[in-house]
């Protein structure tokens, strides 16, 4: 009899990879629901459908869980193709950044640096600047490489601030002013701040 039930439970048994994606989604469904202060190891174990401990196996505090689901569930921005202008390479490379932090993983993000006392938000701008920011940066680089050997960069802008402009303005108008970046807000961005300064 005991077998028999052991038989019938087991293939619905979630173990490994599959049980900690359920974990990490619950944890994101937690945050976008109910924030990082609300959040209990206990709510996410039951939206997971699994034991408190099975977490606690794996993450010894609500902060190394959240930081996990923050930064397995950000998107990446991904390459950026050519498209025949600094001016459209870059509009594309912010249309990717925005969507990023549109993303139910960047929304949750956001929260959470609101929300969230100093002692964690460190750990929270490292989400930021590995899964954002980086890439973000290096993508602009790039580009920007990429606008010289076309010839519509001026061969100088290679400075350390050139990449941190559109981060840095993407980032301070969300927090600060609310901004949601439609298209006409990263046109005129592109077309007001970044081309004139890397025009030949």
């Amino acid at each position: 009899m005991v077998g028999s039930r052991w038989s019938a439970a087991s293939p619905g048994r979630r173990r490994g990879p599959e049980l900690e994606r359920a974990i990490l989604d619950a944890a994101l469904e937690q945050l976008s629901t109910v924030g990082w202060n609300a959040l209990t190891m206990e709510g996410v174990a039951s939206g997971a459908h699994t034991g408190k401990a099975a977490l606690y196996r794996r993450w010894p505090s609500k902060a190394d869980l959240v930081v996990d689901a923050l930064r397995s569930g950000l998107p990446r921005i991904g390459d950026i193709p050519d498209c025949g202008s600094i001016r459209e390479d870059l509009f594309l490379l912010c249309v990717s950044t925005r969507d990023v932090m549109h993303s139910r993983a960047g929304q949750a993000l956001r929260s959470v640096l609101h929300e969230c006392d100093h002692m964690h938000a460190d750990r929270f701008h490292g989400v930021i600047w590995s899964g954002l920011h980086e890439p973000a940066q290096r993508l602009i680089r790039e580009l920007v490489e990429r606008g010289i050997g076309r010839g519509d960069v001026r061969p100088d802008a290679t400075g350390p601030f050139v990449v941190d402009v559109i981060p840095a303005m993407l980032m301070y108008r969300a927090k600060v002013c609310g901004s949601e970046w439609k298209d006409v807000d990263i046109a005129a961005l592109i077309d007001e701040v970044m081309v004139p300064l890397l025009r030949v």
